[in-house]
């Protein structure tokens, strides 16, 4: 892989220079596609002739960062960047710069300007805004792009790659680049689908939804509402909970894992971890012993799964005694009736209800979330 690596950057570089020297043409097309087979990247493609030459807005799943460059290679298009500075950077990456740092409107109305000359490339663009590996579903479409013209032609991609996962969480174009001059190969399959006319009077939600939907069937994955903002998110969040990022929750006992002791404290991060989420779990479920707690935690590695496990019966315990935890505070009434359905009668005081105002104790905040939880679960069951 590091001989391939080291041999393939000085071929990239040639890539590179070739595709800059030469015009956009049919030849140039294919003179740079031969060269990036030898960089390992095959790009097919099924039915080309279903590609419309009278379209001018193609619509496509988000794998790689290199999306473009690849649909770029069977036929001439420009995708705008959407993040990112400008400059020499952006354009050596394949991106047009419109020049545009305004909203999501600015941007329409420029590029309803660039469709409108003749001239021009048809737009590549990607509505999900956010790659994903493929594998699973699709995130929800943008409707940005939908607005610009009333007929689109979705394209679907799909990536296969040995030994290396593609497209992994929160990396950069750089460490894709060189993953896939480390790797044998990497195909890239092409599938063009008939264009898609819009309805009429059909909104752009329902354009892109329709969309969204006829593209997931062709690929084989699920049509989500999850957003790139919501993908942003939860990558915050795992960054935030965990000290090892993106590692899956392990199934193994706390004892069976690897320890690693700290120099200064000579306790292990993974006890520090797991006690202060036990400790969230303590302050939402004050009846649930601790070490039952920490059990379960050693298992889910998240609190929330774990809050739900004690809540619908999963894991049986023993209610401690409300002399044992006058110190705590006490759990919301809401938390008390479910836990009271599930373990039997358990004398739990009650808190007074969730107020409108913000609490000024991160305990009263946090409980207060929980009510409304609670809430949305009970409203969910029914």
């Amino acid at each position: 892989g590091l001989c391939l690596l080291i041999l393939r950057l000085f071929i990239g570089v040639h890539v590179f220079l070739v595709s800059c020297a030469l015009p956009d043409s049919v030849l140039r097309r294919f003179i740079v596609r031969v060269m990036c087979s030898v960089l390992g990247l095959f790009v097919r493609q099924s039915d080309p002739r279903l590609r419309d030459v009278n379209v001018r807005v193609y619509i496509a799943n988000h794998v790689t960062q290199f999306d473009h460059n690849v649909i770029n290679l069977l036929t001439s298009c420009n995708t705008p960047a959407l993040n990112g500075a400008p400059g020499f950077i952006c354009w050596s990456r394949g991106f047009m710069e419109l020049g545009v740092t305004g909203s999501r409107a600015e941007l329409v109305d420029s590029l309803k300007v660039y469709s409108s000359h003749r001239e021009n490339p048809p737009l590549l663009l990607f509505p999900e805004e956010a790659a994903t590996n493929g594998r699973a579903g699709l995130l929800r479409f943008s409707s940005w792009p939908f607005s610009i013209l009333d007929v689109v032609q979705p394209v679907a991609l799909q990536v296969q790659r040995p030994l290396i996962t593609v497209s992994v969480a929160d990396s950069s174009w750089i460490t894709e680049l060189v993953w896939t001059f480390f790797v044998p190969f990497t195909v890239y399959q092409v599938r063009w689908m008939p264009s898609v006319p819009r309805r009429a009077e059909e909104l752009s939600e329902d354009f892109a939804l329709r969309v969204q939907e006829l593209l997931a069937m062709e690929l084989g994955v699920v049509s989500t509402r999850l957003t790139a903002a919501d993908k942003k998110e939860h990558m915050k969040r795992l960054r935030h909970t965990s000290l090892l990022p993106f590692a899956p929750a392990s199934s193994q006992p706390l004892s069976a894992r690897p320890r690693t002791t700290s120099s200064l404290t000579g306790v292990a991060p993974e006890d520090v971890r797991i006690t202060a989420m036990a400790q969230r779990v303590k302050e939402v479920l004050p009846h649930v012993p601790l070490e039952v707690i920490r059990i379960d935690l050693a298992q889910t590695n998240c609190v929330d799964t774990t809050i739900a496990n004690l809540l619908e019966g999963r894991v049986a315990f023993f209610p401690e005694s409300r002399e044992a935890r006058t110190d705590l505070p006490a759990p919301s009434t809401s938390q008390a009736a479910a836990a009271s359905g599930i373990q039997g009668s358990i004398a739990v005081p009650s808190s007074k209800p969730a107020t409108k105002q913000f609490a000024k104790s991160p305990v009263e905040r946090h409980l207060s979330l929980q009510e409304r939880k609670r809430a949305l679960y009970d409203y969910a069951r029914r």
